[in-house]
């Protein structure tokens, strides 16, 4: 596993926690090398100390000194400037020597740095024989790379970052990396779906009143100002991780878990669903921004850029025709919260006319919570005990940590293992990476060109603007609580 970026922030936080991780699960074959890249110059037993305090502090399980040396006896680290051939030259010893160890050869190269590092990285790689464009197959050495998103900054960036790409490897070698579709939830939506039958019968038009996907956060952009002024929400959350978690949720039954079959159903309902027009953008987009960004450090003081995005989708297929799915994601909002909440249709009211329970008779609803404790809950109503018919909300809640009596391997343990392995069913295919790109651009072409950012108090549940948008058809997000 060859890390560039090594001594970065991610490399720091999530990727040396997760290779630490998945070592003391026993999952990583025995010999690995982990080879971090990085401009700065060190010995590698000062690499080891500089991931040591991070790694203890965002490690699932504990970092025992034992267990640390172990892993740092995988580390191995070569220092300079990406375009210096020095490094490259280098990097092709180590990696020799570490299929004479016996790797027999496999390579994962991780490239945790901004885009614009990519062209001269993956010259580089192929220019001294690092990287080959190749089809996978048994008995041939792998070689994989990893990317780290944004995956463009519109439709234009992202094709042309696409085309260099594959300028060097197959679509088979590409992996394209959403945390998102790491977490255990995530991954459980199909066998929610295909692996119930109280389920699947009942997830179309016909009992389906409407979706809605959030992603909350509590915090706000952490001085991270100029980064929010060229980003923005849209593209930070919405664009990617929400549209493929609405993929999962709305795909068709695929013919088999492989990767191709479930990347290929994500796609088709990708390209099924409804594009925006400049009415769905005036009437069910919302921007919202929390107020006091435009005091953060890097932040222009009449920025117009939105820490706050509603909209409404519609799929055009036979199952979801006439369903609406309503996305928010923001910063600084009342609770920090990541779910899909399905909202069924309500029964006709005849049995409850005549009776106070039908002023309270609410729809069921089934939530799928990604963040925080991830798990699956269903509202529904029940009798409440007495003589008369009187009824309450109800929630079944299920935690994986609760119902499964084990930790919740992060996501990126699980993505970067399934990369070694070969399995591309979390990673983003070029198709849909294109079609989300594809969907999102006009709500970025409209609010770029135009003022009218709305504004919302911090820990609130964001701009009322949101509110009347699902107002206006009868329907209500779930209210973000104040911890």
């Amino acid at each position: 596993v060859v890390i560039f970026g090594a001594t970065g922030d991610l490399a720091g936080r999530k990727l040396a926690p997760a290779l630490f991780n998945v070592m003391l699960d026993r999952a990583l074959t025995d010999p690995t090398v982990i080879i971090g890249v990085s401009r700065k110059k060190m010995p590698v037993a000062d690499f080891a100390e500089k991931l040591k305090g991070p790694a203890a502090l965002h490690s699932r399980q504990k970092v025992e000194p034992a267990q640390w040396d172990k892993f740092v006896g995988m580390l191995d680290y070569v220092g300079g400037e990406f375009h210096d051939d020095a490094v490259y030259i280098e990097l092709k010893a180590r990696l020799e020597a570490a299929k004479a160890k016996g790797t027999n050869g496999n390579r994962v190269f991780y490239l945790s740095t901004p885009p614009n590092a990519f062209p001269v990285i993956l010259q580089k790689l192929q220019q001294h024989g690092l990287i080959e464009r190749q089809q996978q197959g048994p008995g041939k050495p792998s070689c994989r790379v990893i990317v780290e998103k944004p995956f463009g900054t519109d439709l234009k960036s992202a094709r042309a970052l696409n085309e260099l790409i594959g300028g060097y490897l197959t679509e088979s070698q590409i992996y394209r990396i959403d945390h998102y579709l790491g977490k255990e939830t995530v991954q459980n939506i199909l066998v929610l779906r295909f692996g119930n039958s109280i389920f699947e019968p009942l997830w179309n038009r016909q009992h389906i009143e409407y979706v809605e996907v959030t992603a909350a956060e509590a915090i706000d952009i952490q001085g991270r100002g100029a980064f929010y002024e060229e980003t923005g929400v849209v593209r930070d959350i919405i664009q990617n991780h929400l549209l493929q978690v609405l993929s999962l949720v709305t795909m068709e039954v695929p013919a088999s878990f492989s990767a191709n079959d479930i990347r290929d159903e994500k796609a088709q309902v990708l390209r099924s669903m409804r594009n925006l027009d400049l009415n769905d953008v005036a009437n069910f987009c919302i921007r919202g921004q929390y107020r006091g960004y435009r005091e953060e450090n890097g932040v222009k003081r009449d920025s117009q850029q939105c820490t706050y995005a509603a909209m409404r989708f519609m799929i055009d297929n036979w199952r979801w025709m006439g369903v609406p799915f309503y996305m928010r994601a923001g910063k600084a909002l009342a609770e920090r919260l990541t779910e899909v909440n399905i909202h069924f249709k309500s029964v006709p009211l005849v049995l409850f006319k005549d009776e106070a329970a039908g002023s309270v008779l609410q729809h069921a609803v089934l939530t799928l919570r990604i963040q925080p404790s991830e798990g699956i809950s269903l509202r529904f109503v029940a009798k409440v005990p007495g003589e008369n018919i009187n009824v309450g909300n109800v929630l079944m809640n299920m935690t994986y940590a609760d119902a499964f009596k084990r930790p919740i391997a992060e996501a990126y343990e699980r993505l970067l293992l399934d990369c070694m392995r070969g399995d591309a069913t979390l990673f983003n295919r070029r198709d849909s990476v294109d079609r989300a790109w594809e969907l999102i651009q006009p709500v970025l072409q409209v609010w770029e060109a135009t003022p009218g950012v709305v504004f919302y108090d911090k820990a609130s549940k964001g701009p009322q603007a949101a509110d009347d948008m699902l107002a206006k058809t009868g329907h209500a997000w779930r209210e973000l609580q104040p911890k």
